[in-house]
Order: structure tokens, then sequence, then C-alpha cells
């Protein structure tokens, strides 16, 4: 599989897993609300209260999380590449329909793709930021250690599924 794009280190982040599972069960994970709220929120910081995703170029990838304090986040974004057990992207920085959109967070554009390795699945989820201000801002905020939670999450998960 080619990379349709270059990752900067100063303005992205990657994090690689192999998960022992088949493609078909990964992508399950990663497109099915019932799964998604099964490991997208690192359990202790809260859980995903709603999800919402219509899984086309230009359909709504919506995740509400309840955290620890009870306080719902709304987060909002629209997919912008599908191509089915291969590759997901999404954006924060659109609404569905590919809307503007309006936002007090810091805005990220996620790749998640996915190779058949051996029996298994190579899981590569990349975080994508306007500037470095940006990308150390999201660092800071826990979005990264939140983000490898949640690919720990998801690497149990998938297994399960079987």
């Amino acid at each position: 599989m080619s990379k349709p794009f270059t990752i900067n280190p100063t303005l992205d982040f990657a994090l690689e897993r192999l998960i022992d599972a088949p493609r078909h069960l990964v992508w399950d994970a990663l497109t099915k609300p019932e799964h998604l709220k099964e490991w997208c929120m690192p359990r202790a910081w809260g859980r995903v209260s709603k999800c919402e995703m219509d899984v086309r170029p230009g359909g709504i990838f919506s995740i509400d999380i309840a955290a620890g304090d009870g306080q719902e986040v709304p987060n909002l974004g629209c997919f912008l590449d599908v191509i089915p057990m291969e590759r997901l992207v999404w954006t924060s920085m659109l609404f569905p329909d590919y809307r503007p959109a309006v936002f007090d967070d810091i805005p990220i554009t996620a790749i998640v793709s996915l190779e058949t390795a051996g029996t298994g699945t190579r899981y590569v989820f990349t975080a994508l930021h306007r500037d470095e201000a940006d990308c150390e801002k999201n660092k800071a905020s826990g979005f990264y250690q939140g983000t490898e939670i949640a690919v720990a999450q998801v690497v149990a998960h998938v297994p399960s599924m079987k």
C-alpha cells in the first residue's frame, strides 16, 4: 500500500499496531457505532455516550463523549475518503456534506489505514495538524496519550469480535 502523504513529525503523529484479527473485523470496529463505543474513549476518562456514522465521503462522523465529571463533549466531523477495509479519512474542520465547521477545539484530520499482515491487520492511525502549535497543544492536552489508550483498546476489542 502506498502512502498518499508524508508524515511531518512537527505537524503530525502516527501510531501503528498489529491487530490479531482479519481486516474485515478491524473495519467493523472502526465503522460500526456499537463497536466504536467499546474502544474509542479511554475508559478511565469517560465513555462514548452517542455515536453516529455515515461512512461515505461527506458523511457524518459524530462521537459524543461523556467525561468523568458528567460533561458531554461533542465531536463532529466529516468523512473525506473511504476505501472499504483499507482507509478512512475524516476531519473536524468540516461538518457533514463538507460544510465549513465552527469549533473551539484543535482541528485535526485523521487517517486510518489497514493492511493485511499475515493472519492479522496492520493498523496505522495518523493525526494531521494545521501547524506546529496545534500539534503541540494536542499533545499537551492529552489527545496523544488518549489516542494511544484508544488504539490499545481497539487492539484488545477486535479479537473479541470473532
